[in-house]
């Protein structure tokens, strides 16, 4: 057995526990962060990335990268479609904000190469992870490194950043955690495909056959999704069948989309989910360890990135000026934002998502309550404010 010390010890080392990592650095603070994923296996999962302004912000002031200018794309605004029509909300306008497409694969590639730029300590393609001796000042987090050797790391403060598993937010006594929780009777059947933009801006459609999401990811390849049920086998639907669903959908609302080779097709199951609280003794939860949100929002990467950023606040002032209460602020901070995002994510999901045992009456409600937010200066801009971030 390998025992080291340091003063953070990181469980997860997607963008969240990365980001964490490199906040800390620039405080001074060491940390050693670890993940059950090859950093291949990471990038090679593709995932959508809307950015709202302040991660944008966050990556570029704090020396990650500025390849998110380069080759991100600013969003000034999104189209809201539905009862035959295009409706813009100008974000700039608005809130004089706005939003940059820039897949989360690239913001982890950015931290990934930061964290060896810096000499940071990652280890990617660990086993049999475990932490232990939380309610003490010298909490361990144990693993198998990729080389077959077993390390116990000592810190001052562990990081449960291990995504939707995690494996630290189960070491939380059960009589003492509250986890609340909701499933959507609907899921998203997501494609990426070899085509050019179909939009300059995302397109959100409400339809009678359902919602449809149409995005982009870059000038030859566009990532687009529709409502379907959470059961749908991909297998089931084959090129044509795809493009005329989607078609059928935004067409109901004046649009036509550009096709092409469809290259991957996946169902995103859709659910919200929070815990509470997001301490226990010098362990803390962050990013998706703590809370999921409906993709619908686009509130999931830059709720994890604002996590981190208010922890690696706390922590400085926890492991610097010996703040005893550093921690449980952190918990208060962080989780008044997560509600804020839960929110806005169910009420964009169900505003836009026809239910399975909609009536009549609930079809016409929604298109009433999207016609008051395009009608309606003040409801625009709760829109705009809501997914282009609020600030820190």
């Amino acid at each position: 057995m390998n025992r080291t010390t340091t003063e953070v010890a990181i469980v997860g080392a997607g963008p969240a526990g990365l980001m964490l990592a490199h906040l800390l650095q620039r405080a001074g603070i060491d940390s050693v962060a670890i993940d059950i994923r090859t950093r291949e296996e990471i990038e090679n999962t593709h995932r959508a990335g809307i950015l709202e302004q302040d991660s944008v912000r966050l990556l570029v002031d704090s020396g990650v990268s500025d390849r998110v200018h380069r080759d991100g794309y600013r969003h000034d605004g999104i189209e809201l479609a539905f009862g035959g029509a295009g409706h813009r909300i100008d974000f700039q306008g608005l809130v004089g904000a706005s939003t940059q497409l820039y897949p989360q694969t690239d913001v982890f590639i950015d931290l990934a190469d930061a964290r060896v730029r810096d000499g940071g300590d990652v280890r990617f393609g660990v086993r049999d992870v475990s932490v232990a001796d939380l309610t003490t000042d010298r909490p361990v987090m144990r693993f198998t490194d990729a080389e077959g050797v077993a390390h116990e790391v000592a810190a001052k403060v562990l990081v449960g950043s291990d995504g939707s598993r995690s494996i630290c937010r189960h070491e939380f006594p059960e009589a003492l955690r509250r986890q609340f929780f909701r499933e959507y009777p609907f899921a998203w059947f997501g494609i990426l495909c070899e085509a050019p933009p179909s939009s300059e801006e995302l397109i959100y459609s409400h339809s009678d056959r359902g919602f449809a999401l149409i995005s982009q990811r870059t000038e030859s390849l566009q990532r687009m999704y529709f409502q379907c049920d959470p059961r749908e086998d991909v297998a089931d639907w084959s090129d044509d069948r795809i493009w005329e669903e989607l078609q059928s959908r935004v067409g109901a609302n004046g649009y036509v989309l550009k096709e092409g080779a469809i290259t991957s097709r996946t169902v995103l199951p859709f659910r919200s989910f929070v815990q509470e609280p997001l301490r226990h003794g010098n362990l803390v939860l962050a990013g998706d360890a703590a809370h999921t949100v409906p993709p619908t929002g686009a509130k999931g990467l830059n709720l994890a990135l604002a996590d981190v950023r208010v922890l690696a606040e706390e922590l400085e002032r926890h492991l610097r000026s010996g703040a005893a209460d550093a921690l449980d602020s952190y918990a208060e901070r962080a989780l008044q934002r997560v509600w804020r995002a839960q929110h806005f994510s169910y009420w964009m999901t169900t505003m836009l998502h026809r239910l399975p045992d909609a009536s009549d009456f609930d079809v016409r409600r929604q298109v009433g309550e999207l016609t008051s937010i395009v009608s309606s200066t003040a409801g625009s801009t709760y829109l705009a404010e809501g997914y282009t971030g609020w600030p820190s």
